[in-house]
């Protein structure tokens, strides 16, 4: 019973820490798409992750549009929440390298499930509220044009009809199903571990 309890306990631990890996990248996204930074969904998402975040702003500068001190965050976060996580549950002292490469699993699979819920929200949005003033339909609108924009160049709409989300889709699926899963099995955690 008591480890039964000591389980939901890890558990619980790890999905917030993977909930809060989930906001320090959103960050990282927005910036990186040069998202509105007065949206009150930006200013939320920085003061929730600037705790952690502005301890590598001393020495961390971003290069270009990517924020290396919240990259670094999410890093060192994710990596000592897996070598506490595991040595709590009685496993040891896990690999250094496993680590390594379980937590850049980690930052990939919060990234993917980001782009991947802001798709799904950008479609549900064209349908229902195409010209939405939503500061968070902005926001999702901002965070995808990135990576949609290259995609409606090469995948021009058919009529009505823009295949462009389904291609997105697809890259996605495909970068969590070989990348994530192969980072996973390489790193030698339990896939618990790496992702919500």
């Amino acid at each position: 019973m008591g480890s039964q309890l000591g389980n939901a306990g890890l558990l619980l631990v790890n999905t917030l820490i993977n909930i809060y890996l989930f906001l320090l990248m959103l960050r990282f996204l927005l910036q990186a798409s040069r998202a509105d930074y007065y949206n009150p969904i930006s200013q939320s998402t920085v003061k929730i992750t600037q705790p952690v975040v502005g301890l590598f702003q001393g020495f961390l500068r971003p290069v270009g549009p990517f924020d290396l001190a919240t990259l670094a965050a999410g890093f060192l976060l994710k990596a000592i929440s897996i070598i506490v996580i595991l040595q709590i549950a009685g496993f040891g002292m896990p690999p250094l390298l496993g680590v390594a490469i379980g937590t850049v699993a980690a930052l990939a699979n919060a990234i993917l499930k980001i782009y991947f819920f802001a798709l799904i929200a950008m479609i549900i949005l064209s349908w229902v509220a195409p010209q939405a003033s939503h500061p968070g339909a902005i926001l999702i609108m901002q965070l995808v044009e990135p990576i949609m924009s290259p995609l409606r160049k090469v995948i021009p709409p058919l009529g009505m009809i823009d295949l462009s989300p389904i291609v997105a889709f697809i890259a996605i699926s495909l970068l969590d199903g070989l990348v994530v899963s192969s980072l996973t099995r390489a790193a030698g955690v339990s896939g618990a571990l790496i992702g919500l």
